[in-house]
């Protein structure tokens, strides 16, 4: 029985994100993407690093993994959505705001999302007759619109952060505290009690918002001081180590 790719909806975007082994061979450069908002537009490259030809869709989401190009409701707009990408060939992707469809907070970062999905040629016709699956892969990056003259330096930004322990439903959590206008992307916690290092699970803090990380192995308070050590992304992608102290509860 053939399966061939017949259309790009919801079902089929479902199936894509189940097969966790395929590998894409539509290769994205940098892991995340910031929209300067008084630039308009930004650019992101592809590239084809296979030897055949793919077919590519993109399309931006508001947080909704279960997206579709359809029913997307975001102010941005990508060209080309649709195109067929050559093997071993790069290709632009410019991204532009549209402000007329929806007003974004001025004081902070918006996060949105790029999804990139891959469609593979179907099978040579040597394979007809035969049973064959093809994958969709979607690639899906963060996309942070950041408004002009927000106060602070992003770069700065991860070293803002304030911890504090305070008791949950299991035992101890710690309140992560960001007062900047930025979203800070935490890939590594860990806290320090009696000696002893404690980690929690990563995890994205909103702009001047507080995220709470459960520290279910921890059975008593840490003394205030007490070293939260931490490692964040930059706009970059790369990671970059910090530590901060406790503050009192």
């Amino acid at each position: 029985m053939k399966m061939p790719v017949r259309t790009l909806g919801a079902a089929w975007l479902g199936l894509c994100l189940s097969m966790a082994a395929a590998h894409a061979s539509v290769l994205i450069t940098g892991t995340r993407v910031v929209f300067p908002a008084q630039d308009g537009e930004v650019t992101v490259r592809l590239t084809n690093d296979s030897d055949h030809p793919a077919l590519v869709e993109s399309w931006i989401d508001a947080g909704d993994a279960q997206s579709t190009p359809d029913k997307a409701d975001t102010p941005f707009l990508v060209t080309p959505p649709l195109f067929r990408m050559e093997a071993h060939r790069d290709q632009s992707l410019r991204i532009l705001f549209t402000p007329g469809q929806r007003a974004l907070p001025g004081d902070r970062e918006s996060l949105f999302w790029l999804n990139v999905l891959e469609v593979p040629p179907r099978p040579s016709t040597g394979a007809a007759g035969a049973n064959y699956l093809q994958l969709a892969i979607r690639s899906r990056l963060k996309l942070f619109y950041r408004p002009a003259l927000l106060a602070g330096d992003p770069a700065k930004a991860p070293g803002t952060l304030q911890f504090q322990t305070v008791h949950d439903a299991n035992g101890y959590a710690l309140r992560v505290h960001n007062p900047s206008p930025y979203h800070i992307t935490i890939t590594k916690l860990e806290v320090t009690a009696a000696g002893k290092p404690y980690e929690g699970q990563p995890g994205m803090v909103a702009p001047l918002s507080d995220l709470k990380v459960p520290l279910p192995e921890l059975a008593t308070t840490p003394d205030t001081g007490s070293k939260v050590r931490y490692v964040c992304i930059d706009d970059f992608g790369a990671a970059v180590d910090f530590q901060k102290p406790l503050v009192p509860q």
